[in-house]
Protein backbone atom coordinates (compact mmCIF):
# COMPACT_ATOMS: atom_id res chain seq x y z
CA UNK A 1 0.00 0.00 0.00
CA UNK A 2 1.55 3.49 -0.87
CA UNK A 3 2.21 5.66 2.09
CA UNK A 4 -0.47 7.94 3.11
CA UNK A 5 -1.02 11.46 1.73
CA UNK A 6 0.27 14.20 3.43
CA UNK A 7 -2.07 17.37 4.37
CA UNK A 8 -0.95 20.28 5.42
CA UNK A 9 -2.96 22.67 7.16
CA UNK A 10 -1.42 26.20 7.33
CA UNK A 11 -2.79 28.95 9.22
CA UNK A 12 -1.97 32.81 8.70
CA UNK A 13 -1.62 33.98 11.94
CA UNK A 14 -1.57 37.88 11.91
CA UNK A 15 -3.43 40.98 14.05
CA UNK A 16 -5.91 43.21 12.24
CA UNK A 17 -4.75 46.78 11.37
CA UNK A 18 -8.86 47.46 11.95
CA UNK A 19 -9.33 50.55 9.86
CA UNK A 20 -6.62 52.51 11.11
CA UNK A 21 -4.73 53.40 8.17
CA UNK A 22 -8.35 54.40 6.59
CA UNK A 23 -8.85 56.35 9.29
CA UNK A 24 -6.08 56.48 11.91
CA UNK A 25 -7.45 59.68 14.39
CA UNK A 26 -11.00 57.24 15.04
CA UNK A 27 -9.69 53.12 14.93
CA UNK A 28 -6.39 51.34 16.31
CA UNK A 29 -4.75 48.46 15.19
CA UNK A 30 -6.51 44.86 17.16
CA UNK A 31 -4.16 42.44 18.64
CA UNK A 32 -5.20 39.56 20.33
CA UNK A 33 -8.96 39.87 20.17
CA UNK A 34 -8.56 38.95 16.35
CA UNK A 35 -6.39 35.97 16.82
CA UNK A 36 -8.40 34.48 20.10
CA UNK A 37 -11.98 35.82 18.98
CA UNK A 38 -13.89 35.19 22.27
CA UNK A 39 -12.52 31.34 22.51
CA UNK A 40 -13.80 30.54 18.54
CA UNK A 41 -10.68 31.23 16.95
CA UNK A 42 -7.43 29.99 17.81
CA UNK A 43 -8.37 28.38 21.08
CA UNK A 44 -11.21 26.29 18.70
CA UNK A 45 -8.29 25.38 16.24
CA UNK A 46 -5.77 24.26 18.46
CA UNK A 47 -8.39 22.23 20.32
CA UNK A 48 -9.83 20.96 17.63
CA UNK A 49 -6.01 19.93 16.78
CA UNK A 50 -6.00 18.10 20.07
CA UNK A 51 -8.89 16.01 19.63
CA UNK A 52 -7.92 14.76 16.44
CA UNK A 53 -3.75 14.28 17.27
CA UNK A 54 -3.39 17.02 14.04
CA UNK A 55 -0.28 18.28 12.69
CA UNK A 56 -0.42 21.85 11.64
CA UNK A 57 1.91 24.72 10.79
CA UNK A 58 1.13 28.38 11.78
CA UNK A 59 2.33 31.04 9.59
CA UNK A 60 3.51 33.74 12.24
CA UNK A 61 3.17 37.72 11.19
CA UNK A 62 5.73 39.34 13.38
CA UNK A 63 6.55 43.39 12.24
CA UNK A 64 3.34 44.11 14.53
CA UNK A 65 5.62 44.36 17.05
CA UNK A 66 6.51 48.14 15.42
CA UNK A 67 2.84 48.98 16.83
CA UNK A 68 2.11 46.47 19.82
CA UNK A 69 6.30 45.34 21.19
CA UNK A 70 6.54 41.88 21.15
CA UNK A 71 4.59 40.83 24.24
CA UNK A 72 0.71 40.16 22.14
CA UNK A 73 1.85 38.06 19.30
CA UNK A 74 4.59 36.58 21.66
CA UNK A 75 1.69 35.22 23.79
CA UNK A 76 0.01 33.53 20.59
CA UNK A 77 3.25 31.97 19.53
CA UNK A 78 3.75 30.54 23.02
CA UNK A 79 0.16 29.25 22.91
CA UNK A 80 0.32 27.96 19.75
CA UNK A 81 3.70 26.13 20.64
CA UNK A 82 2.69 25.19 24.02
CA UNK A 83 -0.08 23.53 22.24
CA UNK A 84 3.53 21.23 20.38
CA UNK A 85 2.28 23.07 16.94
CA UNK A 86 4.57 24.03 14.30
CA UNK A 87 5.63 27.65 13.67
CA UNK A 88 6.65 29.77 10.27
CA UNK A 89 7.04 33.14 9.14
CA UNK A 90 4.70 35.29 7.46
CA UNK A 91 5.55 38.41 6.22
CA UNK A 92 3.05 41.41 5.58
CA UNK A 93 4.95 44.74 5.26
CA UNK A 94 2.05 47.04 5.86
CA UNK A 95 2.82 46.57 9.65
CA UNK A 96 6.52 48.36 8.93
CA UNK A 97 4.23 51.87 8.64
CA UNK A 98 4.99 52.00 12.49
CA UNK A 99 8.64 51.43 11.86
CA UNK A 100 9.94 55.05 12.27
CA UNK A 101 13.76 53.94 11.56
CA UNK A 102 12.44 54.32 7.63
CA UNK A 103 9.60 55.69 5.83
CA UNK A 104 7.50 52.52 4.58
CA UNK A 105 3.93 53.30 2.96
CA UNK A 106 1.18 51.12 4.14
CA UNK A 107 1.40 48.83 1.20
CA UNK A 108 0.98 45.19 2.24
CA UNK A 109 2.27 43.61 -0.73
CA UNK A 110 5.56 41.98 -1.10
CA UNK A 111 5.28 42.64 -5.74
CA UNK A 112 7.03 44.94 -6.93
CA UNK A 113 8.99 46.83 -4.31
CA UNK A 114 12.54 48.42 -4.08
CA UNK A 115 14.72 45.24 -3.30
CA UNK A 116 16.84 46.72 -0.58
CA UNK A 117 13.93 47.95 1.36
CA UNK A 118 12.67 44.50 0.90
CA UNK A 119 15.34 42.12 1.91
CA UNK A 120 15.20 44.85 4.93
CA UNK A 121 11.46 43.89 5.36
CA UNK A 122 12.72 40.47 5.23
CA UNK A 123 15.45 40.34 7.93
CA UNK A 124 13.88 42.78 10.40
CA UNK A 125 10.45 39.97 9.92
CA UNK A 126 13.15 36.99 10.52
CA UNK A 127 14.78 38.65 13.31
CA UNK A 128 11.13 39.05 15.40
CA UNK A 129 10.37 35.65 14.26
CA UNK A 130 13.82 34.31 16.17
CA UNK A 131 12.64 36.74 19.48
CA UNK A 132 9.05 35.71 19.89
CA UNK A 133 9.57 31.69 18.91
CA UNK A 134 13.59 31.01 19.67
CA UNK A 135 14.48 29.19 16.13
CA UNK A 136 14.56 30.21 12.44
CA UNK A 137 11.88 29.73 10.45
CA UNK A 138 11.77 26.87 8.07
CA UNK A 139 9.72 28.00 5.39
CA UNK A 140 8.28 32.16 4.34
CA UNK A 141 4.76 33.08 3.12
CA UNK A 142 4.48 36.61 1.50
CA UNK A 143 1.06 37.67 2.80
CA UNK A 144 -1.81 37.23 0.48
CA UNK A 145 0.06 35.13 -1.43
CA UNK A 146 1.71 38.18 -3.44
CA UNK A 147 4.93 36.97 -4.55
CA UNK A 148 7.39 37.80 -7.33
CA UNK A 149 11.05 36.49 -8.24
CA UNK A 150 13.01 38.74 -6.17
CA UNK A 151 11.63 37.43 -2.85
CA UNK A 152 12.99 34.24 -3.83
CA UNK A 153 16.58 35.92 -4.50
CA UNK A 154 16.26 37.52 -1.14
CA UNK A 155 15.24 34.10 0.42
CA UNK A 156 18.16 32.72 -0.90
CA UNK A 157 20.59 35.80 0.35
CA UNK A 158 18.96 35.20 3.85
CA UNK A 159 19.66 31.06 3.77
CA UNK A 160 15.70 30.14 4.24
CA UNK A 161 15.11 27.37 1.40
CA UNK A 162 11.61 27.13 1.76
CA UNK A 163 8.73 29.44 0.92
CA UNK A 164 4.87 28.02 0.47
CA UNK A 165 3.31 31.57 -0.95
CA UNK A 166 1.87 30.48 -3.96
CA UNK A 167 -2.15 29.78 -4.27
CA UNK A 168 -3.15 31.00 -7.54
CA UNK A 169 -6.71 31.33 -6.73
CA UNK A 170 -5.61 34.22 -4.24
CA UNK A 171 -2.90 36.24 -6.54
CA UNK A 172 -1.74 35.03 -9.18
CA UNK A 173 2.23 35.85 -10.01
CA UNK A 174 3.57 37.19 -12.91
CA UNK A 175 6.12 34.12 -15.36
CA UNK A 176 4.98 30.98 -16.52
CA UNK A 177 7.41 29.50 -14.09
CA UNK A 178 5.05 30.49 -11.08
CA UNK A 179 2.43 28.81 -12.52
CA UNK A 180 2.03 26.37 -9.38
CA UNK A 181 -1.13 24.44 -8.47
CA UNK A 182 0.72 21.64 -6.04
CA UNK A 183 3.55 19.55 -5.06
CA UNK A 184 7.15 21.05 -4.78
CA UNK A 185 8.36 22.83 -7.26
CA UNK A 186 12.27 24.66 -7.05
CA UNK A 187 11.72 28.80 -8.38
CA UNK A 188 15.68 30.02 -8.42
CA UNK A 189 16.82 28.11 -5.87
CA UNK A 190 13.97 28.14 -3.35
CA UNK A 191 11.53 25.31 -2.93
CA UNK A 192 7.71 26.41 -3.51
CA UNK A 193 5.16 24.46 -1.60
CA UNK A 194 2.07 26.03 -3.12
CA UNK A 195 -1.37 26.08 -1.54
CA UNK A 196 -3.29 23.53 -3.49
CA UNK A 197 -5.42 25.34 -5.84
CA UNK A 198 -8.15 23.25 -8.41
CA UNK A 199 -11.00 24.20 -10.37
CA UNK A 200 -14.45 24.06 -11.31
CA UNK A 201 -16.76 24.73 -14.23
CA UNK A 202 -18.97 27.81 -14.09
CA UNK A 203 -22.04 28.94 -15.59
CA UNK A 204 -19.99 30.54 -18.65
CA UNK A 205 -18.13 27.15 -19.03
CA UNK A 206 -14.83 28.35 -18.15
CA UNK A 207 -12.65 26.71 -14.86
CA UNK A 208 -11.49 29.25 -12.78
CA UNK A 209 -8.84 28.60 -10.49
CA UNK A 210 -9.42 27.91 -7.06
CA UNK A 211 -6.96 27.43 -3.90
CA UNK A 212 -8.44 25.12 -0.84
CA UNK A 213 -9.56 27.38 1.80
CA UNK A 214 -11.34 25.96 4.80
CA UNK A 215 -14.05 29.70 4.70
CA UNK A 216 -14.73 28.99 1.36
CA UNK A 217 -14.87 25.28 0.23
CA UNK A 218 -17.54 23.23 1.52
CA UNK A 219 -16.70 20.09 3.17
CA UNK A 220 -18.54 17.36 0.48
CA UNK A 221 -15.77 19.58 -1.72
CA UNK A 222 -12.91 18.90 0.14
CA UNK A 223 -14.12 15.40 1.28
CA UNK A 224 -13.90 14.69 -3.09
CA UNK A 225 -10.83 16.41 -3.37
CA UNK A 226 -9.31 14.35 -0.81
CA UNK A 227 -10.33 11.04 -2.03
CA UNK A 228 -9.69 11.48 -5.36
CA UNK A 229 -5.46 13.21 -4.83
CA UNK A 230 -5.10 9.90 -2.91
CA UNK A 231 -6.37 7.72 -5.79
CA UNK A 232 -4.22 9.77 -8.42
CA UNK A 233 -1.14 9.53 -6.62
CA UNK A 234 -1.24 13.12 -5.05
CA UNK A 235 1.57 12.77 -2.20
CA UNK A 236 1.22 16.32 -0.42
CA UNK A 237 -1.73 18.89 -0.35
CA UNK A 238 -1.42 22.14 1.37
CA UNK A 239 -4.57 24.14 2.21
CA UNK A 240 -5.02 27.62 4.23
CA UNK A 241 -7.32 29.07 7.00
CA UNK A 242 -6.94 31.92 9.48
CA UNK A 243 -8.35 31.76 13.15
CA UNK A 244 -11.02 34.52 12.27
CA UNK A 245 -12.75 31.98 9.74
CA UNK A 246 -14.47 30.60 12.63
CA UNK A 247 -15.95 33.41 13.75
CA UNK A 248 -18.72 36.04 12.02
CA UNK A 249 -17.94 40.03 12.84
CA UNK A 250 -20.61 42.89 12.26
CA UNK A 251 -17.38 45.04 11.39
CA UNK A 252 -13.76 44.87 11.28
CA UNK A 253 -13.62 46.26 15.22
CA UNK A 254 -14.14 42.98 16.15
CA UNK A 255 -17.00 44.43 18.59
CA UNK A 256 -19.51 42.11 17.96
CA UNK A 257 -18.79 38.51 17.48
CA UNK A 258 -20.33 34.57 17.26
CA UNK A 259 -18.70 31.84 16.02
CA UNK A 260 -19.17 30.59 12.68
CA UNK A 261 -20.75 27.52 13.47
CA UNK A 262 -20.29 26.22 8.95
CA UNK A 263 -16.56 26.76 9.19
CA UNK A 264 -15.95 24.98 12.63
CA UNK A 265 -18.04 22.22 11.56
CA UNK A 266 -15.55 21.95 8.04
CA UNK A 267 -12.61 22.10 10.12
CA UNK A 268 -13.73 19.59 12.58
CA UNK A 269 -14.98 17.07 10.02
CA UNK A 270 -11.74 17.29 7.97
CA UNK A 271 -9.97 16.60 10.97
CA UNK A 272 -11.89 13.57 12.10
CA UNK A 273 -11.73 12.36 8.97
CA UNK A 274 -8.19 12.03 8.38
CA UNK A 275 -8.09 10.43 11.35
CA UNK A 276 -10.59 8.18 10.89
CA UNK A 277 -8.64 7.21 7.68
CA UNK A 278 -5.00 7.38 8.54
CA UNK A 279 -3.97 4.53 6.26
CA UNK A 280 -4.82 6.58 3.42
CA UNK A 281 -4.02 9.94 4.96
CA UNK A 282 -1.95 11.85 7.94
CA UNK A 283 -1.25 15.79 8.28
CA UNK A 284 2.39 16.69 8.26
CA UNK A 285 4.04 20.71 9.31
CA UNK A 286 6.85 21.95 7.40
CA UNK A 287 8.97 22.02 10.47
CA UNK A 288 9.16 18.47 10.56
CA UNK A 289 9.84 17.79 6.65
CA UNK A 290 11.58 20.82 6.28
CA UNK A 291 14.88 18.89 5.48
CA UNK A 292 12.92 16.74 3.18
CA UNK A 293 10.93 19.03 1.42
CA UNK A 294 13.67 21.56 0.57
CA UNK A 295 15.56 19.05 -2.07
CA UNK A 296 12.61 16.50 -3.35
CA UNK A 297 10.57 18.42 -5.66
CA UNK A 298 6.99 16.84 -6.48
CA UNK A 299 5.00 16.68 -9.64
CA UNK A 300 2.75 20.70 -10.01
CA UNK A 301 -0.49 19.29 -11.49
CA UNK A 302 -1.92 21.74 -13.00
CA UNK A 303 -5.61 20.16 -14.08
CA UNK A 304 -7.08 19.23 -10.83
CA UNK A 305 -10.63 19.64 -11.55
CA UNK A 306 -14.10 18.67 -9.81
CA UNK A 307 -17.82 18.97 -10.59
CA UNK A 308 -19.71 21.79 -10.77
CA UNK A 309 -22.08 19.80 -8.29
CA UNK A 310 -19.77 20.62 -5.54
CA UNK A 311 -19.37 24.34 -6.89
CA UNK A 312 -23.14 24.79 -7.01
CA UNK A 313 -23.94 23.28 -3.11
CA UNK A 314 -20.33 25.54 -2.12
CA UNK A 315 -21.57 28.71 -3.38
CA UNK A 316 -25.38 27.75 -1.81
CA UNK A 317 -23.92 27.02 1.79
CA UNK A 318 -21.60 29.90 1.87
CA UNK A 319 -24.25 32.70 0.47
CA UNK A 320 -26.85 31.81 3.21
CA UNK A 321 -24.08 31.54 5.96
CA UNK A 322 -22.93 35.16 4.91
CA UNK A 323 -26.48 36.29 4.93
CA UNK A 324 -27.98 34.68 8.63
CA UNK A 325 -25.73 35.64 11.64
CA UNK A 326 -27.02 32.71 13.69
CA UNK A 327 -26.99 29.58 10.93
Amino acid sequence: MPKPLEVTITVGTSFSIGGAFENPDKFKPIAERSVLCDGNGLDFMLDTFDQYKTNASFFIECANHYYFGDGPMKSIVDKIQAHGQDTQLMINPGWFYYDKSASYSQNDSCVERDYAELKTIFEKSIAAFKRMTGKKPDAIRTGNCQIDKQVYKIMAELDIAISSSIGQGIFRPDGKDMLLYSGRTKVDGIMEVPIFTYSDKDVMGRFPSKTLQITSCSWPEMKYILEKARKTGIENIVLVSQPFDYIKKRDNRYLEITKNRVNQSRLQKLCAYIAEHDQDFTTVDFGSQADQWKSLEQENIKNFKIPTRYRNGRKLQNLINDLFWNY
